[in-house]
């Protein structure tokens, strides 16, 4: 279905009327953060964590949440209007409030944006390509969900325009960190692993949740530095993400600083990989919001 109404600071307003200042600094300056919540049966999956996430990024960035019941009120109305969605995306953005064109903040009141998504479910499984650039671990915002994704849009499309999926990312130690929109576990020797925060990655609430279930279910299951050269000796690869779930990887290369594919691989979905895709949708039919 098509969406028809966002919420945007203090009501649920049609999306044709769905309008922010253009001096909003979310705009001018990427300074901002956000939340992106699958969406099931007009449900939204772990809204809680979602937003003990959002005001820890909101907080790292120095910028103020509203009160967390109007954020609720948003969300609710939103997924009120969209009852029929089965399977999308709900996102919460909150920025700085409207500011000055340079770097500088005013002392504006915090915009707040909730807008829903219906989206394609994904594909049994999927590709992803190594990009040749990095994450900065030691960045201010390393760890926070900003808008400040340029970066991202970039390899994204770097990878897209060359038949993959997803773009992986290392840091600037050269330890794999994370994908543009998801985390990447690899399997070897039935223990699970995956890069830790030392990377510089923003740790996925559907990352920490296959962590924690996986070592509830007697999985072995580490974080941990992880060079890039163990993605080709992996016997399973699979990726995280809110709309993703327990995603395989079955075609995976890396990009040269010259553009050009070099090492290249096809796996198969491997049993770890679909146990734990299983065991995820399972939790995730017990509790709504764990």
């Amino acid at each position: 279905m098509q969406a028809t109404h966002f919420w945007v600071n203090d009501a649920l307003i049609n999306v044709a009327d769905a309008k922010i200042s253009v001096l909003d600094h979310g705009f001018t300056v990427a300074d901002g953060v956000f939340e992106t919540l699958l969406v099931l049966d007009g449900e939204v999956f772990a809204r809680n964590l979602h937003l003990t996430r959002l005001a820890k990024s909101a907080t790292g960035l120095g910028i103020a949440l509203p009160e967390v019941s109007k954020i609720n009120t948003a969300i609710d109305e939103v997924l009120a209007a969209h009852q029929a969605m089965e399977f999308g995306r709900l996102r919460i953005t909150v920025t700085s409030g409207s500011g000055p064109l340079g770097s500088e903040r005013s002392n504006a009141e915090p915009t707040l944006v909730v807008t829903i998504s219906a989206q394609d479910k994904w594909p049994e499984s999927t590709s992803a390509l190594l990009v040749p650039w990095t994450r900065n671990e030691d960045s201010p915002l390393a760890g926070l969900k900003t808008t400040s994704y340029a970066e991202n849009a970039f390899a994204l499309e770097a990878a897209k325009s060359h038949g993959f999926s997803e773009a992986l990312f290392c840091d600037t130690s050269k330890r794999l960190s994370e994908g543009t929109g998801s985390n990447v576990f690899l399997v070897h020797d039935e223990v699970v692993f995956t890069p830790s925060d030392a990377s510089g990655l923003l740790r996925g609430v559907t990352r920490d949740l296959v962590i924690e279930w996986a070592r509830e279910s007697g999985i072995k299951i580490e974080q941990r530095d992880v060079s890039p050269s163990e993605l080709w000796d992996a016997q399973e690869l699979f990726l995280t993400s809110s709309t993703r779930d327990v995603l395989p990887i079955t075609k995976l290369a890396s990009l040269e600083t010259n553009l050009e594919l070099g090492n290249h691989r096809m796996l198969e979905v491997g049993p770890m990989t679909t146990n734990l895709a299983t065991m995820f949708r399972q939790q995730r039919t017990k509790n709504m919001n764990p």
